[in-house]
């Protein structure tokens, strides 16, 4: 399968994700990577450099003359006055950035109103720089070859599971299902390794409920894993498509890569 020629949108995406990887680096190397890299007054890591990382998308966008409306983690919702949405998370993966740890990615995704809506979706890994896209009905992408789920293997499982002393008692028995499981504090990026096939389904389920994830978080993973076969879910097992695209709601994400298996799992208690 050869990639298709990509579509305008997907090459702008690219060159705005290769500016914020930019920034990225160079907030990491700069001697006064403190600065950068800090505790925000709201108690939330790298604030300053997802600030600049919104700036730099901004240039960029006025740069390459679109006018998508902008909806990013900090600054939250700008008007442009376009009719699509881009949506943002500057830095997915704060924590780890904080901690020195390889997770964490600038997640973008076109489109409008809700998650069904998003159009293109493109996520960039900013330690490897690996990039990952997808268009609606184009299939999913990882540096220019395709990706596609792995089909369930019974008792072989590897799951990305959310933990921690927020995580919810049914994530914890959904790690249980496990023959693996893996943390990495990174939405996007674990709800891509289902959808390249290094796992078999990403849970995430916080208490209280305004400790789930944003649609900032998954926008842009949630179009790639729909293209390389998968699906999301809440943790409940509704689908997740008419999640709006707005900073201010939340939403527990079950995204999976082979339906028989997200079917056994709610069967299974989890429901």
């Amino acid at each position: 399968m050869t990639s298709p020629a990509l579509r305008p949108e997907i090459e702008v995406l690219y060159r705005v994700s290769v500016a914020v990887h930019r920034v990225f680096r160079d907030a990491a190397t700069s001697p006064h990577r403190a600065d950068f890299v800090a505790m925000g007054a709201d108690g939330s890591p790298t604030e300053q450099i997802d600030r600049l990382a919104e700036s730099e998308i901004l240039r960029v966008l006025d740069a390459e003359g679109v006018n998508w409306n902008l909806q990013s983690e900090e600054i939250g919702s700008v008007d442009r006055g376009g009719t699509q949405t881009l949506v943002v998370d500057p830095i997915d993966g704060s924590h780890n950035v904080f901690r020195n740890l390889p997770f964490s990615t600038v997640s973008l995704a076109l489109g409008s109103t809700d998650l069904a809506g998003v159009e293109v979706g493109l996520v960039r890994d900013l330690h490897l720089g690996t990039t990952y896209w997808a268009a609606r009905g184009e299939g999913a992408w990882r540096d220019g070859r395709p990706i596609r789920v792995r089909p369930w293997v019974a008792r072989g499982e590897v799951l990305f599971v959310n933990l921690g002393a927020h995580a919810s008692e049914r994530a914890l028995r959904f790690a249980q299902r496990g023959r693996r499981v893996r943390s990495l504090g990174c939405a996007s990026l674990e709800t891509l390794a289902v959808a390249s096939g290094s796992g078999d389904a990403y849970f995430f389920e916080n208490t209280p409920e305004n400790r789930n994830l944003r649609a900032t978080d998954i926008a842009g993973a949630y179009r790639i894993l729909l293209e390389a076969g998968g699906g999301m879910w809440d943790t409940h097992g509704r689908e997740v498509g008419t999640f709006p695209l707005t900073v201010d709601r939340r939403t527990s994400v079950f995204a999976w890569g082979d339906r028989a298996f997200a079917d056994a799992a709610l069967d299974g208690g989890l429901r």
